[in-house]
């Protein structure tokens, strides 16, 4: 594994140059599962062949890709998928998968080894058998998922779990952390639900309100404390090779459906081209879109460039853009967590920009005062 240095001069070169260092590859839509905030469309619409993939690949690594990471639906659907694995080892890249794991049996995690597949990230959705399984809606698939994560553990393999945060797990979230220390691996949790790719907004009634992540937001694990600045001082710039790009996507990562569409990114459905019509490198170079998206800079969120509360922010481009439709503009959940971390750094007042325009959707404008109340109780 690169060191930090090698790895920040790695990236600093790849935004420089515009090299794809970092590609997202859905090799399928097809689940096995039917997670109830899946914001896919599970039928097959004419997937990428295995030729047309391993062409793909080679041009992927012809320009430059270092990581790759395959996802889905379920890459294991895919009878070839062990073929572009194979094909994908042989080009070099880095490969991390991402898996519910329900096919991976002790066979296919040694074949894994083998091929010299090093990290895997797999979804789970709680400690509780039945919340799993009712999330999944499969059931037995905690059952299965556990195993095949001792198989992967068996060989070596990075193993990270996967946690959504919703509506229907919010109450087991310590639970998952419980169950990742006693496996000793690590997880990632992600409050983020977005919209179905096709725009159907049905997976937002699983989103959870910014008060139902109180917990999450104060748990020092999963996010540690930030402390406000002085009244009137300026924050520190961020010492990273992003800090006058909005995200990395288009300028180092992209994203290439299972039909060959590529996009910036798998949230943001700006879409730049389609791998049987045109080559990568013609997409990938010459595509306006792309290259809309890599003129867009700090200073051009109009909005969140004058937000008094922007360090405390995680604004996502791709949810921007599904929300607001401009690139360059707010995103209405981003400002409302922020305004959450801010509250609960001891910032007295934290009203976002976008909350001063009055523009924060009518749900979200009469919880600031009782969020800020709570938040001082939790830190008092």
């Amino acid at each position: 594994m690169a060191s930090a240095p090698v790895m920040g001069r790695l990236v600093a070169r790849s935004l420089e140059n515009h090299l794809p260092l970092n590609v997202h590859f859905d090799v399928t839509y097809r689940c096995n599962e039917r997670c109830v905030h899946c914001y896919l469309e599970h039928d097959d619409r004419g997937e990428l062949t295995t030729v047309e993939i391993r062409r793909v690949l080679a041009e992927l690594a012809e320009a430059g890709t270092l990581f790759l990471t395959f996802s889905g639906g379920e890459i294991f659907l895919r009878s070839d998928f062990f073929e572009l694995l194979a094909c994908a080892r042989k080009l070099r890249f880095d490969i991390t998968l991402k898996t519910n794991a329900l096919l991976v049996n002790a066979e296919r995690a040694a074949e894994l080894r083998r091929l010299g597949v090093r990290r895997m990230q797999i979804s789970l959705y709680s400690a509780d058998a039945a919340v799993h399984d009712a999330i999944t809606r499969v059931p037995g698939s905690f059952v299965r998922t556990l195993q095949a994560l001792e198989f992967c553990k068996a060989q070596g393999l990075q193993v990270k779990i996967s946690c959504p945060l919703m509506k229907q797990n919010i109450g087991d979230y310590r639970g998952v952390q419980g169950l990742a220390a006693a496996l000793d691996v690590p997880y990632l949790m992600d409050p983020t639900i977005t919209p179905m790719l096709d725009g159907a907004r049905g997976p937002l009634t699983m989103r959870l309100d910014v008060g139902e992540l109180l917990p999450v937001l104060r748990d020092p694990a999963l996010n540690p404390p930030r402390v406000a600045a002085p009244e009137g001082s300026a924050a520190p710039a961020p010492a990273h090779a992003y800090e006058n790009i909005p995200c990395s996507a288009g300028h180092n990562s992209v994203y290439i459906s299972p039909y060959g569409d590529v996009y910036p990114c798998v949230q943001m459905p700006l879409p730049t081209g389609n791998l049987r019509q045109k080559s990568f490198a013609e997409i990938w170079n010459g595509s306006a879109q792309m290259q809309r998206l890599r003129a867009v800079r700090e200073s051009d969120l109009a909005i969140c460039s004058i937000c008094s509360i922007r360090r405390f922010c995680q604004r996502c481009p791709g949810l921007a853009y599904m929300e607001e439709g401009d690139l360059a503009g707010p995103s209405g959940r981003a400002c409302e967590l922020a305004e959450a971390a801010a509250a609960l750094a001891g910032v007295s007042n934290p009203v976002s920009a976008l909350r001063a325009r009055g523009r924060l959707p009518h749900a979200q404008k009469s919880n600031l005062s009782q969020l800020v109340q709570i938040a001082a109780r939790s830190t008092s």
